[in-house]
C-alpha cells in the first residue's frame, strides 16, 4: 500500500490588523487541510501588508516577495481569504496576487492546474457576493481551478477563536468544505499526472 500524497496548500489572507477575520478564516482552512493530511504554509496579513506595491517590469524583489513567490511556486493548491472592502478584495490581497506575474514564464505558468479556494468576509451580503466573484475571476486569470464551493459570510461579532477555530459551526463547515475540495483536487491531479 502506498502512502497518500500530502499536497502543499498555501493560505493567503489577512489585513494589516493582526488576527483579522480573513486571516483567521485562512488559518481555519489550513487547519482543515492539515486534518486531511496536507502540508500547509500561511502567508498572513503582516507579510502581505508589508509587500511593496507591484510595479510591472520591476525585477528587484525583497526577501518577503521572494518568499511569497517561492511558496506559491511550490504549492499544489491555494486558499485565499479576503475581506470585502467597498465591494471587492483588499488592496494588499490584490497586490500579492499581482506579484504572481513572476510565475508567468515558469514551467507551470501562474497557478496552472492548482485548485483555488476562495473565502470572503464582509459586513454585508452585497460585498460578500461581489468580492467572491472577484476572487474567482482572478483565479481564472491565473489559470487556477476555482473550487466549486466558495465561502462568503457576514463578519458581525467574533467568528473565530485566536487559533483560527470557528465559533460559528456553519462557517467552519463551509471553510472545511473548501479546504477538502482544494486538497482532493491536488490529489486527483497528482494521481492523473502519474497515471
Amino acid at each position: 500500500m502506498t502512502e497518500a500524497f500530502s499536497p502543499v496548500i498555501v493560505g493567503i489572507g489577512g489585513t494589516s490588523r493582526p488576527n483579522s477575520t480573513s486571516e483567521l478564516a485562512v488559518r481555519c482552512a489550513l487547519r482543515a487541510a492539515e486534518a486531511l493530511g496536507a502540508r500547509t504554509h500561511l502567508i498572513d496579513g503582516a507579510l502581505i501588508s508589508g509587500l511593496p506595491l507591484y510595479v510591472p517590469g520591476r525585477t528587484e524583489r525583497t526577501r518577503d516577495e521572494c518568499a511569497f513567490i517561492e511558496a506559491v511556486r511550490r504549492c499544489d493548491g491555494v486558499i485565499v481569504a479576503s475581506a470585502g472592502y467597498h465591494g471587492s478584495i483588499t488592496g494588499p490581497i490584490k497586490n500579492a496576487l499581482d506579484l504572481l506575474e513572476d510565475l508567468a514564464r515558469d514551467e507551470r505558468p501562474y497557478l496552472d492546474g492548482c485548485a483555488f479556494g476562495a473565502i470572503v468576509s464582509a459586513f454585508g451580503w452585497l460585498a460578500c457576493g461581489t468580492t467572491l466573484v472577484t476572487l474567482r475571476s482572478i483565479a481564472h486569470a491565473l489559470r487556477a481551478w476555482p473550487t466549486p464551493y466558495g465561502v462568503a459570510f457576514v463578519a458581525q461579532g467574533k467568528v473565530f477563536e485566536d487559533d483560527g477555530s470557528a465559533i460559528d459551526e456553519k462557517v467552519g463547515d463551509q471553510i472545511g468544505l473548501v479546504a477538502k475540495q482544494v486538497v482532493d483536487f491536488a490529489r486527483w491531479r497528482r494521481a492523473g499526472s502519474r497515471a
